[in-house]
């Protein structure tokens, strides 16, 4: 009996130590139950404290849905070596061009032309998406055909985007037609779920892109040797421009699902910290800052336990300003647990 636990003890070990996957599961399970003690027992029946810890379930996923859709792409990005520090702003400045188009005040660009409705939606979602890939492209061509670092394309486009959003802002009040905020504030079985399914789906299909396709074998490739893929033939360039296609196209749908659910931008500070909280749930997730190792699935159990984390400290009352401290605490955890893993 000694034998056999001494073997299920290391066993369990050796998973820790190397399957990044169950470790954050398991961290994720802890998280969970601390923030379901701090939630509380006192109901007066256990469908009434039910009822709470769902609905308080329910406002994390939400509130954390469009950060979980931009950490998808920053999987993408990490694993093929690189970084991307101007999501916040790329967010803010799609989401401005949006606003701008289905404006239902008096100053509305297509509304002044008489076209209304559906059609008005159509179009707005579009030109963002197609906006947000094409400013995702150019980062990437900057980093392929510039040859500039990752962080300094990434930081100086932040920088670019954020400022000329700001300035041409400054004196715009787009008015959100209602019937675009069904688009995020649909209820379902009572419940606003649409963000969260909009997650979920591009999870799932992230997931099969990483494991099942051409495209997703080569972004491994590329993270683990540079080198060595080049030699196999890999168009690495046209790959890392891919990667950032990609992760400007799921930051454009954030900006759709962000528009449609609050109504209205603070161009100033909304998406701010958009940046940092993904590669967090890239990092907490497991996948390695030296490129070559992560998953989907790691990076939504990231991006869980970070919200989790974050409800948690409010639950303890920790003022806002400490909780970043705890973020970066995290971080720096998992980032140590990684160097320790690979030493082994």
């Amino acid at each position: 009996m000694e034998a056999k636990k001494k073997d299920t003890i290391g066993n369990l070990k050796t998973l820790w130590s190397t399957n990044p996957l169950f470790s954050t599961l398991v961290a994720l399970i802890i998280m969970i139950i601390f923030q379901t003690l701090a939630l509380g027992f006192d109901y007066p029946s256990f469908g009434k404290w039910f009822d709470v810890w769902l609905n308080n379930w329910f406002n994390i996923l939400r509130n954390n849905a469009n950060i979980g859709i931009v950490a998808l792409g920053m999987t993408f990005v990490i694993i093929s070596g690189g970084i991307e520090l101007a999501v916040g702003s790329t967010l803010v400045a799609v989401s401005a061009v949006l606003m701008v188009i289905i404006d239902n005040g008096p100053n509305g660009l297509l509304k002044n032309m008489g076209v209304t409705g559906v059609p008005v939606f159509v179009i707005g979602i579009v030109i963002a998406l197609l906006l947000s890939t094409l400013l995702g492209t150019g980062t990437g061509l900057l980093i392929t055909k510039g040859k500039i670092p990752p962080f300094i394309a990434t930081l100086g486009t932040m920088k670019v985007l954020r400022s000329v959003t700001q300035h041409f802002m400054q004196s715009q009040s787009p008015m959100v037609p209602v019937g675009f905020l069904n688009i995020s504030n649909f209820k379902i079985f009572g419940k606003y779920l649409l963000p969260i399914f909009y997650w979920v789906i591009l999870a799932v299909l992230l997931h099969y892109v990483a494991t099942k396709t051409t495209f997703g074998r080569r972004v491994y490739a590329i993270g683990s040797n540079e080198r060595a893929a080049k030699l196999s033939g890999i168009n690495v360039n046209k790959v890392r421009v891919g990667v950032y296609a990609l992760i400007g196209l799921l930051v454009g749908i954030a900006s759709i699902i962000q528009v449609a659910r609050i109504g209205s931008m603070d161009f100033a500070n909304a998406g701010s910290g958009y940046e940092m909280d993904a590669i967090a749930a890239v990092i907490v997730g497991g996948t390695s800052m030296s490129g070559g190792k992560g998953t989907i699935a790691g990076t939504v159990m990231g991006t869980l336990i970070i919200a989790v984390m974050n409800n948690l400290l409010n639950l303890l009352g920790v003022p806002p300003f400490l909780r970043e401290a705890f973020k970066g605490f995290i971080v720096v955890i998992a980032v140590l647990l990684q160097k320790n893993d690979s030493s082994n």
